[in-house]
């Protein structure tokens, strides 16, 4: 059995979601303890709880410890592939986080995924579900793996009602992803969403997103209104290069006005594009699980290293065969990404 100290580096929920995913790809039972022991709000809460027992159900996995509050768990991987499954989170959690582990585990499905899920899917402290449909799953696509995420409801914190329909082909080798360099820059582009709310606030979140941006690129950027269980706005945004692709992000608050909104997304993602970066740092700690499975040597650069990215990289060396170099340059942290004969097992399926 595999004992995890989940305090260790960011100690939030990220190491307990890929640990339960790299669990069923490894066949390693693993103890996880001190689960977020460092956080306001300590142990597992309802977001987590459904990362893993999605994990559980799709792989006929054996879990103990998995409730709300719990620092402990026990989780034994099965080796079955349940290829649909239904999830509510019950909350505005983030689906996205919770696809990380679901999507992660699946990784050696011989006939794919697909994952109906409600909550929120435009929440504080995690990406949005558009992030992965313009970023995050073009990436993994390029390394040959395919997968998809329909919105069919928005849901905003704290009502959530968000619903994703998600799917994942089956994957077979995994391609190394080199982006030494981005190339020049292609197109800036967006989405703007307002759900409940007027449509002024659209359309005050992509002027001032447009005016901050001009001096870089011309975002286009389209606005989407809808209807549904929760109200909220933001907005998405991507910058297009040859080689690869950034972005950032934006949600209206209490405290983030829709014109601030706007301000801020365009400002994050030119901090991104003129600091050397190939890849934003919230794309890169999702991509590096996949990136450690892969058939060679991957290779890109972030602005800073977040403790998110620490966090992954230590849990990836527990399970996995796989050596991380970091070298800091004036044009950011040069990362390479070198995984060992040991992954061959992973790789095949």
């Amino acid at each position: 059995m595999l004992e995890i100290d989940s305090s260790r580096g960011e100690g939030g929920g990220q190491m307990v979601r890929t640990s339960v995913a790299l669990s069923v790809l490894t066949g390693i039972t693993t103890h996880l303890t001190r689960i977020r022991e460092n956080r306001p709000t300590n142990g597992l809460s309802r977001q987590h709880c459904a990362a893993i027992g999605a994990v559980a159900e799709m792989t006929g996995s054996q879990v103990e410890g998995n409730f709300s509050g719990s620092s402990e768990l026990v989780f034994r991987p099965g080796n079955e592939e349940n290829n649909h499954i239904t999830l509510n989170i019950g909350t505005a959690g983030s689906i996205s986080l919770v696809l990380q582990a679901i999507m992660l585990a699946a990784r050696n499905y011989k006939n794919g995924l697909t994952v109906d899920i409600r909550g929120g899917t435009n929440v504080l402290w995690a990406p949005p579900i558009d992030s992965y449909q313009q970023i995050l799953y073009p990436l993994m696509g390029r390394m040959g793996i395919e997968a998809d995420a329909e919105i069919v409801e928005r849901g905003f914190y704290p009502r959530g009602g968000g619903h994703v329909i998600a799917t994942q082909n089956p994957i077979g080798t995994i391609s190394p992803l080199n982006l030494s360099e981005l190339g020049e820059l292609v197109a800036v582009r967006g989405i703007c969403f307002t759900q409940n709310l007027s449509d002024r606030i659209s359309r005050e979140i992509v002027k001032s997103c447009v005016e901050v941006m001009k001096p870089y690129a011309d975002a286009e950027i389209d606005t989407q209104i809808s209807h549904g269980n929760s109200r909220g706005a933001g907005i998405s945004l991507v910058a297009v290069f040859e080689n690869g692709m950034l972005g950032s992000n934006g949600l209206t608050t209490r405290e983030y006005s829709a014109e601030k909104t706007g301000e801020d997304a365009a400002n994050d993602l030119i901090k991104e594009m003129t600091s050397g970066a190939t890849i934003d740092v919230h794309t890169a700690d999702q991509l590096l699980p996949y990136m450690a499975m892969a058939d060679g040597k991957s290779t890109f650069k972030v602005s800073n290293i977040s403790r998110h990215l620490l966090s992954q990289m230590d849990t990836l060396e527990t399970f996995l065969d796989v050596k991380f170099g970091v070298e800091r340059k004036d044009d950011g942290y040069h990362f390479s990404v070198n995984p060992g004969a040991k992954n061959e097992a992973i790789h095949t399926g």
